[in-house]
């Protein structure tokens, strides 16, 4: 469970802040009392995707992976709603939704482009949802909460 807290963590302090260097990313992890080793943040901001780019002000600093093909989304404003219910089987995650709704609720989630999500496979009224190897239940439904916005995700 550390390594989801530590992935986490990274990601935070990277959307949060104009982070310059992996020491001063260490830094700042070591001040919220996680700890962990050049090498192991190293080989962790490589699996994230995360990369050093140009800060517009002649720097340069982490940035996240750019969020695949977004755009103002599929169902504006109706996403959570299409979320009818959730169950877990086997480390997946069924998602039911109205017919119909399945493929958008599915693209949304995709082009988060989170982590936590392998990916999803949808029908019309069912998404299998993929999490990645030793992820847990609860970071996925947080995952889902901050891509929809809402709480109200996890009491589905």
């Amino acid at each position: 469970m550390k390594r989801e807290q530590r992935l986490l963590l990274i990601e935070r302090l990277v959307r949060e802040n104009t982070i310059t260097s992996q020491e001063e990313l260490l830094m700042l992890m070591e001040g919220t009392g996680m700890k962990c080793t050049q090498a192991t943040l190293s080989r962790d901001l490589r699996q994230m995707g995360i990369s050093r780019g140009f800060d517009g002000r002649g720097g340069y600093r982490y940035l996240l992976p750019e969020r695949r093909g977004e755009q103002d989304e599929v169902v504006p404003g109706r996403e959570t709603e299409a979320l009818t219910g959730m169950i877990w089987a086997r480390g997946m995650l069924l998602i039911n939704t109205p017919p119909g709704f399945a493929p958008a609720v599915a693209i949304k989630i995709d082009r988060a482009g989170r982590y936590e999500i392998a990916g999803t496979i949808a029908g019309d009224d069912t998404i299998l949802l993929i999490p990645r190897d030793n992820i847990s239940n609860e970071a996925v439904e947080e995952c889902l909460s901050t891509i929809f916005e809402s709480q109200a995700i996890k009491k589905i």
